[in-house]
């Protein structure tokens, strides 16, 4: 039993060896001690004096036979187990090499399974499930490392040939080192996946805003009096500084486009994306322009209306007390009206200036091709109209005055 050269030829094998070796060496253990007695009871014989059974030389030697058996029979044990346990350790380590090389088939299957995902969510979701498989790599590299120093152990101590050891471990390695490239070109695609749909995300998300915000600069709602046109026009300029914002994203997408991955940048469809956000844009910044004209055009017209009604209000005033207005006849009286009339010459100073101003901004919108130049001028001339009557009213009630002064002058003199 001692001397076979049965190491078993797979683990199970082994340890059931080894189990059995166990209960030999039990064996060999209790006999010792029976052999120990009985060599100890033996030599007293060969200690005996006068009459001795046998020849004292004979039991010694007997005695020495019997221990050097059992010495060279616990040698056998001993080397026997050393070579169970070598071998032991020898399918030990091969067959953590056939569970490495089993994991490593299994991962390759699943990463040539493996897609890059359709959208944002799947490929973020791919990401995660990759990292998990990122971090069992690095557990089985470590314990992928401690079998191969055991194989190292095997070899150094030239118990088994080592041709069989080296392959395995060669041919372990070559797969293992291949499984790192496919799981790196894996990532790699899922990190360019991940790029191209964030990139489309975004951008989905800018033409979103500019179709929303086409919608807003392009109302035509520029407010129905001059408080309204003023809030219609600050919501208008806080909308033109978010466009302004909006512009460098908007000139980013190139560069962005140039750091995907050949395979997604050279897409006609994302290609023509790019190029619609463009002008899209383009088109905001300049509807944005033109609105902010409007709204300012609109509040002119609406400041021009209030102080169209001011003039008004004060001609028809003026207008009512000309017409109304009888010339005394008495030299006290008169000296009263053109009293009066003096300080409605500085009123009508002041609103003929309010007049022309009023005159100036109508000019600048006909000008400008205002889309309610006609109700403009329409109001203008109304306004010069009545003025002008206020003028040769005031003119008429002058010479009158004049008149009636001359008349009494005269009869003063007289």
């Amino acid at each position: 039993l001692l001397v076979s050269k049965d190491l078993g030829k797979h683990l199970l094998e082994v340890e059931d060896l080894l189990q059995k070796h166990g209960l030999l060496e039990a064996d060999i253990s209790a006999q010792t001690e029976r052999v120990q007695a009985l060599n100890a009871a033996a030599l007293k014989f060969s200690e005996l004096e006068g009459y001795q059974p046998c020849d004292p030389q004979i039991i010694c030697n007997r005695v020495n036979h019997v221990q050097t058996c059992l010495e060279e029979l616990e040698e056998l044990a001993a080397k026997r187990r050393k070579e169970l346990e070598d071998s032991r350790q020898l399918w030990t380590f091969f067959q953590e090499m056939e569970e490495a090389e089993a994991w490593i088939r299994e991962k390759e299957k699943i990463l040539a399974a493996k897609t890059c995902g359709r959208d944002l969510s799947s490929v973020m979701t791919l990401t995660n499930k990759h990292k998990t498989m990122l971090g069992e790599l690095g557990n089985r590299r470590a314990l992928l490392h401690q079998t191969m120093k055991k194989g190292e152990k095997i070899l150094a101590k030239k118990s088994f040939s080592s041709v069989g050891i080296q392959e395995k471990m060669r041919e372990v390695c070559l797969r293992w080192k291949k499984l790192e490239e496919v799981t790196g070109l894996h990532q790699q695609r899922l990190e360019d996946a991940l790029n191209f749909f964030q990139f489309s995300a975004e951008t989905d998300d800018l033409v979103a805003w500019l179709q929303d915000t086409y919608r807003i600069v392009s109302s035509d709602d520029f407010g129905h009096d001059d408080y309204s046109s003023q809030a219609l026009l600050r919501k208008h300029r806080a909308v033109v500084d978010e466009v302004e914002k909006h512009r460098a994203a908007v000139l980013s997408l190139r560069k962005q486009l140039a750091l995907l991955a050949p395979d997604h940048r050279q897409g006609v469809d994302v290609q023509i994306r790019v190029v619609e956000v463009e002008q899209l844009y383009g088109e905001v910044a300049e509807v944005a322009v033109l609105r902010t004209q409007w709204l300012q055009d609109a509040l002119a017209v609406y400041r021009m209306f209030s102080e169209v009604h001011a003039c008004e209000v004060w001609v028809d005033e003026k207008e009512q007390w000309l017409e109304k207005m009888e010339v005394p006849e008495e030299l006290d009286e008169v000296e009263v009206v053109q009293h009066r009339f003096e300080s409605l010459d500085q009123e009508m100073n002041s609103v003929m200036g309010r007049i022309l101003d009023v005159n100036q901004v109508v000019q600048q919108l006909v000008d400008g091709g205002h889309p309610s130049s006609d109700e403009v001028r329409s109001c203008q001339d109304h306004l010069n109209s009545r003025w002008n009557r206020v003028v040769e009213l005031v003119e008429n009630k002058k010479s009158q005055l004049s008149s009636v002064l001359k008349i009494q002058n005269f009869l003063l003199e007289c």
